[in-house]
């Protein structure tokens, strides 16, 4: 391929925003197609951050020609591999100019002396097809699962489609999402990643800091689309917070389930499918026509619960980690 002389990386932050717009705009309309998520929305944050010349990254040029790009994030010690994409009639040379940025990318954070941690999930792509640049570098990999649900296979008026909420024991209250649950909901997902496949993934989970952080970046940005306040729900016994499930509007008509989490000291009791089938059936009943998530493959008993809800997997991607010596 030629491309190997043609292709020349440069820093991100050479480049305006003015300058990368088609680009991220071309990625915005493969997210919609691939995964039904509008990515408009952090399409224009992004390039806000573009203009402020402050994210790290590289930009791939043909010829002169913008052809793809990627950025990091740093949170303090750790590098977050945030987004790369190629754009190109040929799929093989846009594969191999994000091979090549990839790349760039890794060897930066690799041989940078603060940086201890680099994780990455990048969605779009299938489970193995950016594998080889991560593997060369020693990442482990974690293979993720992007799930779907068609809410019109749910029969609402109680056939034997529907999943009817669950009349609820005496002390169990089920509420609406409100800020005042911040901490509460932080030292939940902090409890409930104890030992979590997960949390070889995001090394958020394995503080509270860390959960507080994730659950920010949930509500206040648009990476996993909206925070939807009136479409998240919590569980509680005697006022103390047991499970949630919170969502996000990726697209007019599409739902994300950012989390769902219960405490250790209550799974087996039927939480989960309580929250999962309020939530199918609020979202329903709102106009959504869609619901979307993802789940580690290696934890079974979620993956289980989903698809007996009728989710089905529509494609397979890769978490990747590399801890430094």
């Amino acid at each position: 391929m030629t491309v190997a002389t043609q292709l020349e990386i440069l820093d991100l932050r050479h480049f305006s925003a003015r300058q990368l717009r088609g680009l991220l705009e071309a990625e915005a309309h493969a997210w919609e197609q691939r995964l039904r998520w509008n990515y408009k929305s952090s399409t224009e944050l992004l390039l806000q951050y573009l203009d402020s010349r402050i994210l790290p990254g590289f930009v791939a040029l043909d010829r002169g020609r913008v052809c793809g790009f990627t950025f990091c994030v740093y949170e303090g010690h750790k590098a977050v591999i945030g987004d790369a994409y190629a754009a190109d009639p040929d799929p093989t040379k846009a594969a191999y100019i994000t091979q090549t940025l990839l790349r760039q990318m890794l060897d930066l954070l690799r041989h940078s002396p603060n940086i201890n941690r680099i994780e990455a999930q990048l969605l779009m792509y299938d489970s193995g097809s950016i594998a080889s640049s991560f593997l060369e570098s020693g990442f482990t990999m974690y293979r993720r699962l992007f799930m779907e649900l068609n809410l019109s296979d749910i029969n609402l008026s109680g056939g034997k489609n529907s999943w009817p909420d669950r009349q609820l024991e005496d002390g169990i209250e089920l509420c609406g999402w409100s800020a005042e649950y911040y901490q509460p909901a932080a030292e939940l997902v902090y409890e409930s990643y104890v030992g979590h496949p997960d949390s070889l993934i995001n090394d958020q989970y394995c503080s509270l800091h860390g959960s507080l952080r994730f659950l920010h970046n949930i509500v206040r940005f648009p990476g996993c689309g909206v925070f939807e306040g009136s479409e998240s729900w919590l569980l509680r016994r005697g006022g103390q917070l047991i499970g949630m499930i919170l969502c996000s509007r990726v697209a007019p008509k599409v739902a994300h389930i950012t989390q769902l989490c219960l405490a250790r000291s209550e799974r087996g009791n039927g939480y989960g499918t309580l929250l999962l089938a309020h939530s199918m059936n609020h979202l329903a009943q709102s106009g959504f026509s869609v619901i979307t998530l993802t789940v580690t493959g290696t934890n079974s008993e979620a993956v289980h619960l989903y698809e007996k809800m009728g989710f089905s997997t529509l494609h397979q991607f890769d978490a990747m980690v590399l801890k430094k010596d």
